[in-house]
């Protein structure tokens, strides 16, 4: 009984954990404090791609800096172009450039 008790716990502690935080196949996303959208390159890929874009556009904000962007999907290039999506009210922390 008391092995049952231990297990449905651990079990609920590791849903809440979840619920926190998202991992994706580039990054980690969380709830934002104030509900907007937010994405933090969180890596550079390597240092030796020039300027980080997104959407096309220089990525003003340095690594691990948040800045403000709409939800839905999007284009990130350094030494390559990487599509991917951000929901909805999240941080989302890329940090992941390979296949």
């Amino acid at each position: 009984m008391r092995y049952m008790i231990r297990v449905a716990f651990l079990t609920a502690a590791a849903v809440l954990c979840v619920a926190c935080h998202h991992k994706e196949l580039r990054g980690l996303s969380s709830p934002s404090q104030d509900g907007k959208t937010y994405l933090a390159v969180m890596d550079e890929n390597g240092g030796r791609c020039g300027p980080i874009k997104v959407d096309g556009k220089v990525w003003p904000y340095s690594v691990g800096q948040a800045g403000r962007i709409e939800p839905g999907r999007h284009t990130i290039e350094c030494g390559g172009n990487i599509q991917f999506d951000i929901p909805q009210g999240v941080v989302f922390k890329f940090d992941y450039w390979g296949p």
